[in-house]
């Protein structure tokens, strides 16, 4: 049972890193993509310059999505009371 659990505790970490890797991913490509210009060049939305709405708002509002999503479909409640009963 306990090898189980190492299985599936290295599985949820192995998702949460590709997480990681595409929110910085996300973040990177528009930051530094759509924020390459010169300020007088941007294009704004609400008042946001694009680079900002896109890497950090929208960003925000997709990993919020992503993560609730990824958690309620493939991660696992394990019960940590068998653990301690079987000790």
């Amino acid at each position: 049972m306990k090898k189980q659990h190492e299985k599936i505790a290295n599985r949820e970490a192995w998702i949460g890193v590709g997480l990681v890797i595409f929110n910085f991913i996300w973040w990177f490509a528009f930051a530094y993509g759509l924020g390459k210009k010169e300020p007088d060049q941007y294009t704004y939305i609400l008042g946001f310059p694009a680079w900002f709405f896109y890497s950090c708002i929208l960003g925000f509002i997709v990993m919020a999505v992503l993560v609730t999503v990824i958690v309620k479909k493939y991660f696992v409640a394990i019960p940590f009371d068998e653990e301690m009963e079987e000790e």
